[in-house]
């Protein structure tokens, strides 16, 4: 079997659908299935790689980006060349260029959408997207969906659900390299405070802000660490200088993939603030379980994020945009050893269950095999 993950971009560019698309072809590879990657450069220069274990990166160039898109038309001509040597292309939507790319040369395999999110915010490019999301949901063979809640509230799949599978996304069981020095070297930085972890890009759908807010409703025991840049970091760090949150909430900036372990072993728990189900699933949360931390999520009407961290089970699911009912949650686990312990176990239990890198590609695996034998 020979497969061509269809990309926007891949590590080391990193974000939640090039983490998935690396995982998969990992993973893919490991298994003996033949996979490579085909995506936009981050540069005007098209790049060809072999990675370690022997499978080929194809980067085209990219011209600049819109709305976040990239705009890559190296990219068709990449698509053209290569598709005929592979016998199932698998994309990674919402991605228009990719979407273009595919209409334009429409290639003879099976084609499977992968479906990480519906296009919600940029309203005036869906216009224009529209009409080739919708041959691409027409023309797939099948579509992946990361969970039956995100599933049940797309418009934009409801059509076409005789053809949706479900595969949550899943990431390596491995804890990876641990520093023990490194952690306590974290938990002394603070002063020995409950650390409050958070990660993710600043940007609208992440809600940071009513983690700030509600730093002002916790007590000094407490000390909120949040990784990650973007478009709203000077805009955070204002809030928190104009709140006098200056020691009691962090903004830590970039963390590194080797550093992370580290940060989540020494939180006493995980908070996912967003605010919007361009929040469609959240990786983030299945990180935080596999290292056993409890976690206060948001209740996102139309999202996976409920389904991943169970309410009551994993932690604390609370309304969305409400600074006081993240207060309530972290506190009430923060100030309870034994709840936070048994949140603790459950985190651990639900993430070997259901959201190992293993999981999600056996079942993609099984879903190429069903695909193929029908073609």
């Amino acid at each position: 079997m020979a497969v061509l993950q269809l990309t926007k971009h891949y590590p080391p560019f990193y974000g939640g659908i090039e983490s998935v698309t690396y995982d998969l072809t990992e993973g893919l590879n490991k298994r003996g299935v033949k996979c490579d990657v085909l995506c936009s450069n981050n540069t005007n220069k098209s790049v060809e790689e072999t990675a370690s274990n022997g499978y080929r990166i194809y980067r085209a160039a990219q011209i600049k980006k819109v709305s976040s898109a990239s705009i890559s038309p190296t990219i068709i001509q990449y698509l053209r060349k290569l598709a005929p040597d592979y016998e199932l292309i698998h994309v990674h939507y919402p991605d228009p260029m990719t979407a273009l790319a595919l209409r334009l040369v429409n290639p003879q395999c099976p084609i499977v959408v992968h479906w990480h999110s519906d296009i919600v915010k940029q309203k005036m490019l869906y216009k224009f997207v529209k009409p080739l999301e919708s041959w691409l949901l027409k023309r797939a063979d099948a579509v992946i969906a990361t969970s039956e809640n995100y599933l049940n509230s797309s418009i934009c799949l409801a059509p076409y659900r005789n053809k949706v599978e479900i595969a949550p996304i899943g990431i390596p069981a491995e804890l990876g390299a641990v520093d023990m020095q490194a952690v306590e070297a974290i938990k002394s930085r603070y002063n020995h405070r409950k650390i409050v972890f958070a990660l993710g890009r600043h940007v609208y759908y992440k809600g940071f802000e009513n983690l700030i807010d509600a730093a002002k409703l916790l007590d000094d025991s407490h000390v909120i660490v949040i990784g990650g840049i973007g478009e709203l970091t000077q805009k955070y760090e204002q809030q928190i200088k104009a709140n006098g949150l200056e020691n009691k909430v962090i903004l830590r900036g970039r963390i590194s993939t080797k550093e992370l372990p580290n940060y989540y072993l020494a939180a006493e728990l995980f908070c996912l603030p967003s605010v919007h189900r361009s929040e469609a699933f959240g990786v983030v949360l299945i990180e935080a379980l596999k290292f056993g931390l409890p976690v206060v999520a948001t209740d996102i009407p139309g999202s996976g994020v409920n389904w991943v961290s169970a309410d009551s089970v994993t932690g604390f699911n609370v309304p969305i945009n409400d600074a006081a009912a993240l207060a309530l949650a972290i506190s009430k686990i923060t100030s309870d050893p034994l709840l936070r312990a048994q949140f603790a176990e459950n985190a651990q239990k639900r993430f070997y269950e259901l959201f190992t890198a293993d999981k999600m590609v056996e079942k993609v695996e099984a879903l190429y095999n069903k695909l193929l034998q029908r073609s």
